[in-house]
């Protein structure tokens, strides 16, 4: 039911065509592994103020997916963001982290984020 679901919602709000509907659905699962994926290292490397080079990088290689894997990106992180709001878990933090999702977004380079030390495996 879910799939029918998301196929019908991108025929009707994202304005998918049939013939792209299969392209921008796999380019959001890669997106949505891209944002898994940022998020892992993160917890993984547990290094000091990496938090916004994460989001960015993780946002930045959704978006390069494709537009399935820039809408997987935003969702993602529409509702972390948006659920830490409605917590009131740092609101000023939810601020700059959602500029550094954008800024991945965007195509930007997310190692503009990227702290002082972190190892090169991230």
């Amino acid at each position: 039911m879910k799939p029918f679901v998301a196929i019908i919602f991108c025929f009707l709000v994202l304005g998918v065509d049939s013939q792209r509907w299969f392209q921008f659905m796999k380019e959001a699962g890669q997106g949505t592994r891209d944002m898994w994926r940022a998020y892992t290292d993160m917890r993984e490397a547990n290094w000091k103020n990496s938090d916004k080079y994460f989001h960015a990088r993780g946002n930045y290689d959704a978006a390069q997916r494709g537009p399935g894997g820039a809408w997987a990106a935003k969702v993602i992180s529409d509702a972390r963001e948006g659920f830490k709001r409605i917590t009131g878990r740092g609101i000023e933090d939810s601020r700059a982290d959602q500029f550094a999702n954008e800024w991945g977004r965007s195509g930007k380079d997310p190692n503009f984020f990227r702290p002082p030390g972190l190892p090169s495996k991230y």
